[in-house]
């Protein structure tokens, strides 16, 4: 991670970052496109599923999650740009957890090198995207998160965020699409594969809102596939029990004390979200599927924090919820 990274950053600039990025990842604008890319990447890989042939729904997810990502951030679709940047991103990420050795042959040092490949492709893609701007008369809405960073200007009218902080942060963003979304579309076919009365409750309503908007001959929307409750619920009990992200790490800026836990500056904290999704005292049977609690449960609150909290808060996570609601649609309403 570099330390220009919204991952690594705070203060001021990281909550300018966090809420660019955040906004328009909920804006009226992208959410009528991304729903659209979505149904498409998701679609284009569920035909080339055939009868009695064994399908690894990870791999699967893992393509669609990171087509989407690279669209939504940089309006890259399926070419040489989109298959170099998931060959080298995937060398970059397998040495994110490794041993600080950087020698040539080492997995960090390949991490690096692959990183430094990846800086460059996305420098000459800010470079052409500069030169679109050029040649606009007026500037045009941003179509992705990198048009949301460059267009951002100080009150100079010089661009505010320096291009390595744009880099870094296109980086970084795409470790979603590698990891934690495919891995929640991937654990719910799981849960639901054991649990046969929650995947019939699943079908039914998807099939119901599928039939309805054939009859109306209307397309689905962001809001039809979120305002389903019940798929809500799964994906919602999904990540209380995958616990995909495990934990966060934090550093203390200065001397702190919690709950009689005294925390010196400087010392880093790992707070450890399964200690709360799998607590009794929190959840009644928390090792059991049971997506029928949340009609009774607001998953807002401090119990339940899958996606972060606070101005650390994960700025995709209604995308998420999107990628995984129409990724279940699909699945239930063509496949049995």
């Amino acid at each position: 991670m570099g330390k220009s990274s919204i991952l690594m950053l705070s203060g001021n600039l990281q909550k300018k970052l966090h809420g660019l990025i955040g906004g328009f990842l909920k804006s009226p604008q992208l959410k009528e496109q991304i729903t659209v890319d979505i149904e498409k990447y998701i679609l284009s890989s569920m035909t080339n599923w055939k009868n009695d042939q064994l399908v690894y729904i990870q791999d699967e997810t893992k393509n669609i999650a990171f087509h989407v990502l690279l669209k939504a951030l940089m309006s890259l679709s399926h070419g040489n740009d989109m298959e170099y940047l998931k060959q080298e991103f995937r060398k970059f990420i397998s040495g994110l957890v490794s041993l600080p050795v950087k020698l040539p042959g080492t997995r960090l040092y390949n991490s690096l090198q692959a990183k430094t490949r990846m800086v460059k492709m996305v420098q000459r893609i800010i470079e052409e995207k500069r030169a679109s701007y050029a040649t606009c008369t007026y500037p045009s809405p941003p179509k992705d998160v990198l048009d949301v960073l460059l267009q951002e200007t100080n009150d100079l009218a010089e661009q505010y965020f320096p291009i390595d902080v744009i880099c870094d942060n296109m980086i970084d963003l795409m470790i979603p699409g590698e990891d934690s979304v495919p891995m929640l579309m991937t654990l719910a076919v799981k849960f639901l594969t054991d649990c046969p009365l929650a995947l019939q409750q699943l079908r039914e309503e998807n099939m119901k809102l599928k039939k309805a908007k054939e009859q109306e001959k209307e397309k689905l929307t962001w809001s039809d596939y979120t305002s389903l409750p019940f798929t809500q619920n799964v994906i919602t009990e999904t990540l209380r029990m995958g616990n995909i992200i495990t934990g966060v790490m934090r550093k203390a800026l200065h001397d702190v004390e919690i709950k009689g836990h005294f925390i010196p500056k400087g010392w880093c904290v790992f707070t450890y979200f399964r200690s709360i999704h799998l607590d009794k005292d929190f959840y009644e049977c928390p090792y059991k599927f049971n997506p029928w609690r949340w009609q009774e449960k607001d998953p807002i609150g401090s119990n339940f924090i899958p996606f972060g909290g606070g101005q650390r808060l994960c700025p995709g996570i209604d995308m998420a919820r999107l990628e995984a609601s129409i990724f279940l649609h699909q699945l239930v309403t063509q496949y049995r």
